[in-house]
């Protein structure tokens, strides 16, 4: 009889959404719950998201699954980063590197799919004679796109893809591996004051007008804290829960800023790749579309530190 390795490593990525036989019963966790039995949970319930958008991420009838898809992958690798002290951190670093892998391969279809969205609404809104204009860099984007869509599909079919997802269901159906006994081990809630640090010190030293870059910077940091606290929150409750909503609209005033500096540097970069003499009417849209993209951003950049000063307000609760 074969041995369950070679059987495993014959499989294709179309087997994915079938793991969804092999997991337990979902995962809960409560607050009495060892910490690491957290983590445990939060991997089942993202996992079990993943599958299930999985198919519709390979048709693209809708884009919705693909983003549901990548979300998932951000809160495992969220969580393995946010636990780490209290995982075997080989275990949680390696599963989190292919994880991180996965990312890569649905990140670009997504950035352009929202690159896609915008830009066509955008045209819609500008006057019929402009259109036709708008229409020749949303074209550069749609072929761009089904490039990017090709190889997402190749890795959805790599058997590296059905492993790592085989990795992570038996990693479900048993307790985590952790460090030694002997080593001190943090609470819960110190997983999610260490990231609501983070920010506050990055805050500080970026001040209230940071560069464009720092602003997405600290997006990034906000959104570990809003990671890390859906994966305690079932043991801290509403302190925690009022942290989210905080930290929510942090991350959506900073996301729409970030969404608009793309859109500018994208709409630029799409009128470069027209050649060294483009048309005049390309141009002109481009440049009604670059100017509409800054004033977002310059919006946005308004509105950041008042969201901050709730997230730091909640923070200090916990």
């Amino acid at each position: 009889m074969p041995s369950a390795a070679p059987r495993r490593a014959q499989r294709s990525g179309n087997d994915a959404p079938q793991l969804l036989l092999a997991l337990p019963t979902p995962l809960t966790a409560a607050p009495a719950d060892p910490p690491a039995h957290h983590v445990r949970a939060a991997l089942d319930l993202r996992l079990r998201a993943l599958l299930k958008h999985d198919p519709g991420t390979r048709t693209g009838e809708d884009i919705e699954d693909l983003h549901q898809m990548r979300v998932s992958v951000r809160r495992m690798r969220a969580a393995l980063k946010a636990a780490r002290p209290l995982l075997d951190a080989a275990w949680a670093d390696g599963l989190r590197a292919e994880l991180g892998w996965l990312g890569r391969a649905l990140g670009p279809v997504r950035d352009l799919d929202v690159m896609l969205l915008r830009l066509r609404g955008e045209a819609a809104a500008l006057p019929a004679g402009e259109q036709d204009a708008a229409e020749r860099l949303v074209a550069a984007l749609v072929a761009e796109r089904e490039t990017a869509r090709a190889d997402m599909l190749r890795a959805l079919e790599a058997p590296r893809y059905t492993a790592l997802l085989e990795r992570i269901v038996d990693a479900i159906r048993l307790p985590l591996p952790t460090p030694s006994a002997t080593r001190a081990q943090p609470e819960l809630a110190d997983l999610v004051r260490a990231e609501a640090r983070k920010l506050g010190k990055a805050v500080e030293r970026a001040g209230e007008d940071p560069p464009d870059e720092t602003l997405h910077a600290l997006r990034i940091l906000g959104k570990r804290v809003r990671y890390t606290g859906e994966l305690v929150e079932p043991a801290l409750g509403k302190p925690v829960k009022r942290l989210l909503s905080a930290t929510a609209v942090l991350q959506e005033v900073l996301g729409d800023h970030q969404d608009a500096c793309v859109a500018e540097q994208r709409i630029r970069e799409l009128l470069d790749g027209l050649g060294e003499y483009p048309d005049a009417h390309v141009v002109f849209v481009a440049g009604r579309l670059v100017e509409r993209e800054r004033a977002r951003a310059d919006q946005k950049r308004t509105e950041w530190w008042a969201a901050w000063l709730q997230v730091k307000e909640r923070a200090a609760a916990l």
